[in-house]
């Protein structure tokens, strides 16, 4: 029987081989390319997250990037906002978020249902809510956006005049606990409308109380 006995590899050999998969791993690295835009990207979508404070992250990240890729205002809050003391129940909508979606859909006027509807989804709003809101008025494939937006501030408010002041609020271009003004002609619009809604003021009364504040400014 003839015994074949195995030689060990020469040490400089080892070192050689050794040498070469530690340069090989180098190499590799070397080939992964970071975007040098990626850190800044990501450092201000965990920021915007934060501030937003979404219900469900998933869905709004791709909202997030999907207005995002297209230039559009992004889905993001001004500042951490606390729960409005006046809603009795837990809904979601806040005033912040009311702000993300006028800024999202003002510049359009008139905006269709299904865009709506993917931007209510994309701040993780119950769509069950944005329907029951809609069925305050007739509206057909489109909406008339600050309409929209005047029966938002009416889930917030509670009465007109608190559901007037959110939509001050969130349409003035005033600093942040001034007087939140905003032109005569959209106030009026959206008390006249929220009025009518409402049916328990009568014109009369309505156009007496524009006469009024008209007759201050």
């Amino acid at each position: 029987m003839v015994t074949v006995k195995h030689k060990r590899c020469p040490g400089n050999w080892r070192e050689a081989s050794g040498g070469y998969a530690l340069s090989l791993r180098a190499r590799r690295r070397a080939e992964i390319n970071i975007p040098p835009e990626l850190p800044d990207i990501l450092k201000q979508f965990t920021k915007a997250a934060i501030r937003t404070q979404p219900h469900d992250v998933l869905q709004w990240s791709a909202g997030y990037f999907s207005a995002l890729s297209k230039g559009e205002p992004l889905p993001v809050k001004d500042r951490i906002e606390m729960p409005v003391a006046t809603q009795k129940t837990d809904t979601g909508l806040t005033p912040g978020l009311l702000k993300v979606l006028h800024k999202q859909l003002s510049p359009k006027g008139r905006v269709s249902m299904i865009e709506l509807e993917k931007k209510w989804k994309h701040l993780c709003l119950p769509v069950e809510q944005l329907r029951a809101l809609l069925q305050l008025d007739n509206f057909g494939d489109e909406v008339e956006w600050l309409k929209v937006l005047a029966l938002g501030c009416s889930i917030l408010g509670g009465s007109l005049m608190t559901s007037v002041k959110y939509a001050c609020e969130i349409l003035t271009t005033d600093p942040e606990g001034g007087p939140a003004r905003i032109p005569f002609d959209t106030f009026s619009f959206i008390y006249t409308y929220l009025a009518s809604i409402d049916g328990e003021m009568p014109d009369y009364k309505v156009e007496a109380f524009l006469s009024a504040l008209k007759g201050q400014a």
